[in-house]
């Protein structure tokens, strides 16, 4: 995709990174775990960037220290209500826009080695509910579209993120491709270092 096209595709997208979790299990913020040339956070942000405008990161657990060291160029949002799920987090992004746009692109954080790719040719379909897969498993971004966005926004923060898409499953194009990043959630230490030695780095 050259740089035009990037920035056509971007009028009309934004994106979110969903990074309000606790990290528990890794035991420091994943948003800001050191990767590649900067953090999951900013490399994340970095590959979105070049086809979302803007891109959106939502934090919970302490909200304070994420955004302080947020990339510049992200918009940082406060998820107060992050203990009761993903979704609120996505409607937390979601009611932050002073208008919803033609499409939404949401992520996970812990998702940092996606491929520019595989971001591409998800955007190149139109259907309401865009999802990658990987050896037949679902992973992330999604893409959805504005009227889908506004389901998100009026369900009851005590539903689950999956609800929404399960309810529109015949609205749904799974695109297959071959990056296992859209699968990789980075959830604890070990993964960590596994990510980190297939890329010929170290923690």
């Amino acid at each position: 995709m050259s740089r035009a096209e990037s920035s056509r595709t971007a009028s009309s997208v934004t994106g979110i990174i969903l990074a309000a979790g606790e990290s528990s299990r890794m035991g420091r913020p994943k948003a800001l775990l050191p990767y590649r040339d900067g953090t999951f956070l900013s490399v994340l942000s970095g590959t979105l960037e070049r086809f979302c405008s803007p891109v959106y990161a939502v934090f919970g657990f302490d909200a304070g220290q994420l955004m302080r060291h947020a990339p510049a160029s992200v918009v940082a949002v406060d998820n107060p209500d992050y203990r009761l799920g993903m979704l609120t987090s996505l409607q937390a992004g979601l009611r932050a826009m002073d208008e919803l746009p033609e499409r939404v692109l949401f992520t996970l954080v812990d998702h940092p080695a996606v491929a520019r790719e595989t971001v591409s040719a998800l955007l190149r379909s139109n259907a309401p509910v865009v999802i990658p897969r990987y050896s037949g498993k679902r992973g992330h971004p999604v893409i959805v579209s504005r009227a889908i966005a506004r389901e998100f926004i009026a369900e009851p923060p005590t539903s689950k993120l999956s609800d929404v898409i399960d309810r529109n499953a015949s609205l749904i194009q799974y695109l297959d491709v071959d990056d296992p990043g859209v699968r990789e959630d980075i959830d604890d230490p070990q993964m960590y270092s596994d990510l980190l030695a297939r890329e010929g780095t170290r923690s």
